[in-house]
């Protein structure tokens, strides 16, 4: 199994959503965060006096699947995601060990 994190532009959210679900993933964690990466942030002009906004508004998706869906999900995330301009996002995979549904003690990838 493995943990899928991405952060997307807050604008693409839905497009991202409705291509995961039309693949097939059933469970998605969604956060609102803020953070930059080689675009830097900008500077705005607000009541005369400029300001570095440095810390963007993003959106984090986190999906945990089993190995074989993958890299269909990142396929996926990269098509719908990506609007070929920067600060279009990342995507990090990332080993799990153990995945426990609280609710019947199932484990492993039928508690996904």
């Amino acid at each position: 199994m493995k943990k899928i994190e991405a952060v997307i532009k807050p604008f693409k959210l839905d497009e991202v959503k409705d291509a995961l679900n039309s693949i097939g993933v059933q469970g998605i964690t969604v956060t609102e965060v803020k953070g930059f990466g080689r675009q830097k942030g900008h500077t705005e002009l607000y009541r005369g006096a400029e300001y570095v906004v440095d810390f963007l508004p993003k959106i984090k998706l986190e999906i945990i699947a089993a190995d074989a869906l993958v890299p269909k999900i990142i396929a996926t995330i990269e098509t719908s995601a990506k609007t070929g301009r920067i600060g279009d996002g990342k995507i990090f995979v990332t080993p799990v060990d153990e995945v426990i549904r609280i609710r019947t003690g199932e484990r492993g990838e039928s508690a996904i």
